[in-house]
């Protein structure tokens, strides 16, 4: 079964940094859209950010437009999410996920999701 597996989520003080990675397991995914989604407690999945299977055109929430960038390394299989300037309200499970459509904001547009990484906040 694909799997999609996430890695670099910590604790980090506010203001501070965090880059994560995403790798899938079993299969390549070099044609695929690939989004980071999150999800705070008790709230909705949020669309953070996603990026074209070829890097070539990528988009933001407005929540984190400026200080988050996404990225992706078609040779290596992996796509990263560089967060910068963290604060309290980025606290969150962060989830990657692929899409066989093109770039989208809505979860639903996404077939393979990973477990999730967390990130805590300290203020």
């Amino acid at each position: 079964q694909v799997q999609l597996v996430e890695s670099g989520g910590g604790l980090v003080q506010a203001g501070g940094s965090l880059r994560l990675s995403c790798a899938p397991s079993g299969r390549t995914f070099s044609s695929t859209a690939m989004g980071w989604f999150r999800q705070a407690p008790g709230k909705e999945r949020e669309f953070i950010a996603a990026i074209t299977w070829n890097g070539g055109s990528t988009a933001y929430a407005d929540s984190v437009k400026g200080r988050f960038t996404i990225s992706r390394d078609n040779a290596k299989n992996t796509v990263y999410l560089q967060m910068n300037i963290l604060g309290p309200g980025d606290a969150a499970i962060y989830y990657c996920a692929a899409s066989i459509l093109s770039v989208s904001s809505s979860p639903r547009a996404y077939q393979h999701w990973g477990q999730g990484t967390q990130v805590t906040v300290a203020s």
